[in-house]
């Protein structure tokens, strides 16, 4: 075969190329344009919160309206401030009998505890008349006496949450919990469950900053989320991408408030009764499990950086970033996540498993 021959098989080669590429591209592109148009939003307002969602199906509009009912449901059982809810009914009856609960309440009053004893008692879910104390609850914010403090401690164990099947019982008058720190972790799990059973292979949500990400973006890209600047509200420190996967920040930046020139914060450290002094701003967690990455971002919180990461080696199956008051963004080894804190003085470092 001679060399015009060969030029010419390979420019009929490259043409077919070409051609089939130009056709992909535009099959491609037709996929995308389609998922496009079936990607429906909505805002709403539950749980105290803000919550968004974005769902690629053509369907999103009446699987978002199930959505917005499966979290209104849980709201009216998990509330602390709804007068009937089974929280409520089980912190009055405190101390004198049990009282009946859903699944759902069950579910989180179990996982609270098995989760509060992995983390070492930094998370409680029996914490609530402490927090009620510096005014959180009712955002009347008070600095209260180390001996009604000292007092309040002793409310505040979760070995005295007697649970039984479809029973549960404060065995302290006085004591209470709340599950605000784990519920819209249960909810951002149930919510895309929901979906998942609806047929949904891509969509994101974000319960008050509580972001669950299903599957990829249209473009075939993961989820990305950004993580704030804690001394920035218009700023962020970063891009996380994820898919199939929850994404929790805490931070004392986030509800606190001032007297005689300090700052007094809303996550309490349970040993203390006072707001957690462990040079963080923030920490966030990264896990297939949204009631996981609820209860370990404020965990983690509490226990400050080092033991933070020794807890990251010692358990695995989450990964973690923190933001601390001196200024360093430490992402842990698992995370997807671009770094874009340079600018506003922040240093960053990543950390493997050992």
């Amino acid at each position: 075969m001679n060399l015009k021959k060969v030029g010419i098989l390979l420019l009929t080669g490259m043409l077919f190329c070409t051609g089939c590429a130009e056709r992909r591209d535009a099959m491609q592109k037709m996929v995308e344009n389609k998922k496009m148009e079936n990607r429906h939003e909505a805002t709403t307002f539950a749980m105290d919160t803000i919550m968004t969602f974005t769902v690629i199906h053509e369907d999103g509009d009446e699987i978002i309206i199930d959505a917005e009912q499966e979290i209104r449901r849980l709201e009216n059982i998990l509330s602390i401030t709804a007068e009937n809810s089974d929280v409520s009914r089980l912190n009055a009856a405190a101390g004198k009998e049990a009282v009946s609960i859903e699944k759902d309440t069950q579910i989180l009053l179990e996982a609270g505890k098995e989760l509060g004893d992995i983390a070492k008692g930094t998370f409680d879910i029996a914490i609530s008349p402490v927090v009620k104390a510096w005014g959180f609850t009712e955002e009347a914010h008070r600095v209260p006496q180390q001996a009604e403090l000292d007092a309040l401690l002793e409310l505040t164990d979760p070995d005295a949450v007697i649970l039984e099947e479809g029973r549960a019982f404060l065995q302290k008058e006085g004591m209470a919990v709340d599950l605000g720190g784990i519920a819209k972790g249960y909810t951002s799990d149930r919510v895309a469950e929901l979906l998942k059973e609806n047929g949904v292979e891509s969509a994101i949500f974000s319960l008050g900053g509580n972001v669950y990400g299903i599957g990829k973006k249209p473009d075939g890209a993961q989820w990305e989320v950004a993580l704030a600047n804690p001394l920035d509200a218009n700023d962020y420190c970063g891009l996380i991408a994820i898919e199939n996967q929850a994404v929790v920040t805490s931070g004392g930046y986030q509800r606190y408030f001032e007297e005689d020139g300090k700052k007094y914060h809303h996550i309490i450290d349970p040993a203390t009764g006072y707001p957690a002094e462990s040079g963080l701003l923030s920490v966030t967690i990264i896990s297939e499990s949204g009631i996981e990455a609820d209860v370990l971002s404020t965990a983690l919180y509490v226990m400050g950086l080092e033991e933070g990461l020794a807890f990251w080696q010692e358990q695995g199956g989450f990964d973690a970033i923190f933001v601390t008051e001196a200024g360093e963004v430490v992402a842990t080894e698992g995370v997807c996540f671009t770094f874009e804190g340079q600018d506003n003085d922040f240093t960053y470092r990543m950390v493997e498993r050992k």
